[in-house]
């Protein structure tokens, strides 16, 4: 069992950023263009061309011993389970953040907040629980990778700063820092390129 009920379930994801994907909505068809190709004549003849999209090389991941291909492939699963929620969160934090800037009211803003976490709740929360430990802290640095803010910070706009201050004291604790950035060019590295990876289609 990770503490604390895995620190209740992140914050249950920082206070619901993390939801559903976004709802689809009905599109009208679309005029279809015929493609076209740029061409040029070269002694009588036409020659077409066209620029074709980058094909990105990468030489086979090479490990100095079984416990570092270890750890790779254990950081490959723990990116791979955690990112959707990470995306989620950051498509959820964008909408929501609009949406309660059109509440006119704290009031509104309180009774919107406290619906829309009863029903995330319902739906992720023993899904967020089962996260390990690993996990939590990597979701943590792909909150702020996301959305451009830390799970702090998110706290602190949404839920006050008691609350943000509160949180983190506890978080730590259990090994958490809930002010954690993301530093792809740094500590987190690997963890970037792992992200990229599954972007394109090739994790």
């Amino acid at each position: 069992m990770a503490p604390f009920n895995h620190l209740y379930a992140l914050l249950f994801l920082v206070t619901w950023v993390a939801a559903a994907p976004p709802s689809s909505h009905a599109q009208s068809a679309l005029p279809v263009e015929a493609p076209t190709m740029a061409a040029r004549v070269t002694d009588g003849d036409t020659l077409f061309f066209a620029e074709l999209e980058g094909v990105e090389v990468r030489a086979r991941r090479e490990f100095n011993n079984r416990w570092q291909e270890y750890r790779y492939d254990r950081l490959v699963r723990n990116v791979r389970r955690v990112y959707p929620y990470a995306q989620l969160a950051g498509i959820m934090f964008r909408e929501y953040s609009e949406r309660l800037m059109e509440l006119e009211t704290e009031r509104e803003r309180r009774e919107y907040i406290s619906m829309v976490e009863e029903e995330l709740r319902k739906q992720f929360e023993d899904e967020l629980r089962r996260l390990t430990f690993s996990q939590g802290i990597i979701l943590i640095k792909l909150i702020d990778r996301e959305t451009q803010h830390t799970s702090y910070q998110i706290l602190r706009e949404f839920r006050g700063v008691f609350s943000a201050v509160f949180w983190q004291s506890l978080g730590r604790l259990f090994g958490y820092n809930l002010k954690t950035g993301y530093d792809p060019k740094g500590e987190d590295q690997q963890i970037e390129e792992v992200v990229q990876l599954i972007e394109r289609g090739l994790l």
